[in-house]
């Protein structure tokens, strides 16, 4: 494995990641989630991702199971908080009063006593930045979190924020969580440099695009009856992708992966990767054999001529726009 530091700060994490989002407290029974940990341990990954909204609860419970019989210090643990908790007003955003009971909850679910990262699911335009980031700010004197981060915020946003948490003297921001795969490349405009200018690291989300770049979905093909994509509960999330001209694409793609002799999940962790921007790139599993398949990416380098013939394949996707 390898790691690389979080934006500016010091804190390191593995290149991959492991996240909870539609597996642990949803579609995997705990066992799995047990299993997988301790392969990605094995594996030397390091951080581990949740969030509070998973399951409303169950993703946070299934992380900590799984963690316990692991020295705290030994891995990095990040949740989140923004999306509905209850019914009532105050049960979502990011007012003072809902990062300050979620994180307590959020506490008390994972059975910690401090989160590593702590992140902004989404940003509230209800709530002033300035009140938020205090609040965030009282939260690591307190210990409760270490550090602060966002997901999903505009450039805009990003740099309102870092400006008002300068001019306040207050604890800087860390990351960005974005979604980021060769699907999904709209970081690389703005937020990417606003970021690393500020000092922020992308901890992506979703580098298989839902698994569309793992080759298992195939064109004019009926769904895999174990996949995604054939839950109802979850494949919400995956109709996007399953158009014919992506599938056409992430075919050529795993003919550019066959040709390197490698696997196509590990071609585009490996393109994610190849971002120094780019702190972590966050997989879901549901099996262990898959984390053993995908950390393997981090010791892959794409050189420009397949870079080049990445692109000059994506842009045969629907408003596909070459980035670079």
């Amino acid at each position: 494995m390898k790691y690389r530091r979080v934006g500016a700060s010091g804190l390191k994490v593995s290149e991959i990641g492991l996240g909870s989002w539609l597996t642990y407290g949803t579609a995997a029974e705990q066992k799995a989630a047990d299993a997988c940990i301790q392969t990605a341990f094995e594996c030397g990954i390091n951080f581990f991702d949740t969030a509070n909204a998973y399951n409303r609860g169950e993703g946070e419970k299934a992380m900590g199971a799984a963690l316990k019989p692991y020295e705290r210090s030994s891995y990095v643990l990040s949740t989140k908080v923004y999306f509905p908790m209850g019914q009532g007003p105050n049960d979502r955003g990011l007012s003072r009063k809902h990062i300050k009971e979620q994180c307590e909850a959020s506490l008390k679910r994972l059975g910690v006593d401090y989160i590593d990262i702590y992140f902004c699911h989404r940003y509230d335009d209800q709530t002033p930045v300035e009140e938020t980031l205090r609040a965030l700010d009282d939260l690591q004197a307190e210990g409760r979190i270490l550090y602060a981060a966002v997901s999903e915020w505009s450039a805009a946003q990003i740099a309102d924020a870092v400006g008002i948490g300068t001019s306040l003297r207050l604890r800087p921001l860390i990351s960005n969580q974005p979604i980021y795969n060769m699907f999904e490349r709209y970081i690389e405009r703005e937020v990417m440099p606003v970021s690393m200018a500020a000092g922020l690291g992308q901890i992506v989300f979703s580098p298989l695009a839902q698994g569309i770049l793992t080759g298992k979905y195939k064109p004019n093909q009926q769904l895999p009856s174990d996949s995604r994509a054939a839950n109802r509960a979850v494949n919400h999330v995956i109709n996007s992708y399953l158009q014919e001209d992506v599938l056409l694409c992430v075919e050529e793609l795993g003919q550019v992966a066959e040709r390197l002799g490698i696997q196509l999940s590990q071609l585009a962790l490996a393109w994610v990767l190849r971002q120094p921007g780019v702190s972590s790139a966050l997989i879901g599993a549901s099996h262990p054999q898959q984390i053993e398949e995908n950390v393997k990416a981090v010791d892959i380098a794409l050189q420009q001529d397949t870079l080049d013939e990445i692109d000059r394949i994506l842009q045969k996707v629907a408003g596909f726009a070459p980035l670079r």
